[in-house]
Formats: C-alpha cells, sequence, structure tokens
C-alpha cells in the first residue's frame, strides 16, 4: 500500500488487531448465533485465499500487530491452512501474533499443521458439556469430535481458551462445570453475553443472561481475584483461587468495552466493518478488484479510521426486538 501510516481512528485508538473471516459458512448451526436454515453466501462473493492474503499483508504494512482467523468456522474453508502458513511467514517481521477461533469440529486432524503455521493459541466455542444439550443447542451431534480437537489441540502444543456463550435457562447451571472443568484441564475460559446480531429462531431476550448475575453467583463458590491481564481483545480477566485458572469476562451488554478497542474486523466478502456492532463500513473487494488496488486500499483503510463509531449500542431489553444489525454473527466473523 502506498500509504504506511499506522490506522488511528478519530478517537485517537491505535489499531493493531484484524479478525479476518475467509468463510460465512459453519458445520454447526448454534441457536443463538443462526437459523436451521441459514443461508450462506454464494462462492462468487468471497474472496479468494490469494485476496486474503494480499489484504492481511496490507494491513500489516498498516500497523496490524494482531491477525484472528474466523469464520464462520475458519476450517471447513478448503486450503485455509495454506492461507494461515502464508501469513505465518510474517511473524516475527510486523506479525506478533497469528490466532484462530473455532468450534472445534475440524480441530483433531487440523492441530499440528495450525502450530507448523506459527499459531500457539486457539479459542474454541464450547456451550455445553452434555453431550444432548450440545446437540439440541448446535442442532449437530458433535460434542465428541469438539471435545477431541480440544485434546488434540493441547498435544500439539497450542494454548488453548474456551469460549462460552452464557444462555438464561439452557447453559447457566452448567457454567461453573464448564469453568472447573477447562481449568482442570489447563485451558483458560472465558463467559461472553449473547450478542444481538442477526435474525434467530425465537427471541434473544429469553436466553439473555446478564453477566453481572453470573459473576455474582461464581463469587459465592470461588473467589475471584482481578487480573492485569489484557490479550488485545475485549475481555477482562479474574484468577480463581480455588481452581488454579483464569477467567475472563466479555460483557458487550452490561459493560461497555469500547473505550480501549483496538480491533477491525473483515468479512469474508471483502467488507471492513469499523465496528462489530455498528453498520460503518468499507468495501476492500472492491478496491482489491479496481484497476488501482494498491491506492484504493489505502485511502478504504483511511476512511475506515475516520468513520469507526465511538463505541456499538447492543440492547436486549424487551420482547420482539429488533437485533442490532441484520447482519449475523458468522457473516461479521466470530
Amino acid at each position: 500500500m502506498s500509504s504506511q501510516l499506522p490506522l488511528v481512528d478519530a478517537f485517537n485508538r491505535r489499531i493493531t488487531y484484524l479478525r479476518l473471516s475467509v468463510t460465512d459458512r459453519c458445520d454447526l448451526r448454534c441457536s443463538y448465533c443462526m437459523p436451521e436454515r441459514m443461508e450462506f453466501l454464494p462462492r462468487k462473493e468471497v474472496l479468494s485465499l490469494e485476496e486474503l492474503h494480499r489484504l492481511a499483508l496490507g494491513f500489516i504494512d498498516r500497523g496490524i500487530r494482531k491477525i484472528r482467523i474466523t469464520g464462520g468456522e475458519p476450517l471447513v474453508r478448503r486450503d485455509v491452512i495454506e492461507l494461515i502458513h502464508a501469513v505465518g511467514r510474517k511473524l516475527g517481521n510486523g506479525l506478533d501474533e497469528l490466532t484462530l477461533t473455532t468450534n472445534g469440529t475440524q480441530l483433531a486432524r487440523h492441530a499440528e499443521s495450525l502450530v507448523a503455521a506459527g499459531i500457539r493459541r486457539v479459542n474454541v466455542s464450547l456451550d455445553t458439556l452434555d453431550p444432548g444439550l450440545f446437540a439440541k443447542v448446535s442442532r449437530r451431534d458433535q460434542l465428541g469430535a469438539v471435545l477431541d480437537g480440544i485434546a488434540a489441540a493441547r498435544d500439539a502444543g497450542l494454548k488453548v481458551k474456551i469460549n462460552t456463550v452464557a444462555l438464561k435457562g439452557v447453559n447457566e447451571h452448567e457454567l461453573p462445570d464448564i469453568i472447573a472443568w477447562a481449568h482442570g484441564q489447563g485451558h483458560d475460559a472465558t463467559l461472553i453475553e449473547v450478542m444481538p446480531l442477526g435474525e434467530v429462531d425465537g427471541d434473544r431476550i429469553d436466553h439473555y443472561l446478564p453477566l453481572t448475575a453470573v459473576r455474582e453467583n461464581l463469587e459465592r463458590r470461588w473467589t475471584l481475584v482481578p487480573s492485569d491481564l489484557r490479550t488485545g481483545g475485549p475481555a477482562r480477566y479474574v484468577d480463581i483461587a480455588e481452581t488454579g485458572g483464569r477467567l475472563g469476562f466479555i460483557t458487550p451488554l452490561t459493560n461497555n468495552f469500547c473505550d480501549g478497542c483496538n480491533r477491525i474486523r473483515v468479512t469474508t466478502t471483502g467488507q471492513l466493518y469499523a465496528c462489530l456492532g455498528g453498520s460503518e463500513k468499507v468495501d476492500l473487494r472492491a478496491a482489491l478488484r479496481s484497476s488501482d488496488p494498491e491506492g484504493r486500499l489505502a485511502a478504504a483503510l483511511d476512511t475506515a479510521m475516520r468513520i469507526k463509531p465511538e463505541r456499538h449500542h447492543f440492547r436486549i431489553d424487551h420482547r420482539g426486538a429488533q437485533p442490532a444489525q441484520a447482519r449475523h454473527m458468522s457473516v461479521t466473523g466470530g
């Protein structure tokens, strides 16, 4: 790109973290994330692996230090390991960290390749350890594959963090058990409030569980010691004395975390969303496929910094409320 200036938004926040979606497709159908009959994007609209690589290199030139590969489920995309290897070559040469968020179903067969590509940490989404409940929430009977993937990741030397969406009336009774299990396996754990993105079957207010209430419950059971750890994302961490493990809280509704935002997201179609909860975007695909891709990309990134909002405005406060954005999380990049 012609301009090598670092990415700084209108609120003087330095943008150093890119969440890069490689597909909107997923082999699960989690009920809080998407409808059962989810319609995925036509392949012609999706960026090629070469285009995704070019974008990653351009972002690194503009000061992005951490890239997280996301989806959908990134490991269902054919040859995605080749892209991860290619981006991983920039580690130590402009890029500090390359990570991945996955649902774990494909992790067993890819764990060693991820390590070889330079990935050292992965986030695995896991909302229950109960096989029946897993099948109900995800609409797929895949808990065994996920647990095998987590074990394979650990054996390959990957640091695993378990991400759990807290769902009222679904898994709230199980949250302490998931945390204890994760810590017993040597994994960190993070709890996440359900986010109002995209239409789903049912009403999100039925499953919205504020993490303030969850934390109060956990504090009656364990000793939670605030931690100064920051990993570049929105989570705020505590250490649990009794389990010896670390627990994160991601609270987009009860405790807005936007003041220190250092993140942008690029969808698999090349749309750069300056905020997960906003509609502000620039079209990087059009820039990539133009007659002047370098100049157009530089200009698009400059525009993104000008339009990035100060904060999101997520709300789940009444029945029938419309989602904050019509697009699903799997489209934006998880």
